[in-house]
């Protein structure tokens, strides 16, 4: 029996990883929470993969991108062509 098939709170880094993208997404048991955190306690290369994978959640979830209005793009593509036609000789 490999390690990824055993019983038991400890898992390999591929199950860590793959609880800690369940958590991500609130689809995590327990128990694999329960799993993931003692497999951070003692892996680094996992706890910095798990932090990563908190930054990014957390910047899909709430974008500091602010966009303009569609007639707002528009008026400003119009002017953009308004300036490009009267550079021509």
């Amino acid at each position: 029996m490999d390690k990824s098939t055993k019983k038991g709170i400890f898992v390999s880094c591929t199950e860590a990883n793959h609880f800690c993208d369940k958590n991500q997404y609130k689809e995590a048991s327990f128990w694999e929470k329960v799993k993931l955190n003692i497999h951070l306690i003692y892996c680094r290369a996992c706890r910095k993969y798990s932090v990563k994978n908190s930054k990014l959640t957390k910047l899909v979830k709430d974008p500091k991108v602010i966009s303009i209005a569609p007639h707002q793009k528009n008026a400003m593509k119009e002017r953009i062509k308004e300036k490009l036609s009267e550079q021509e000789p």
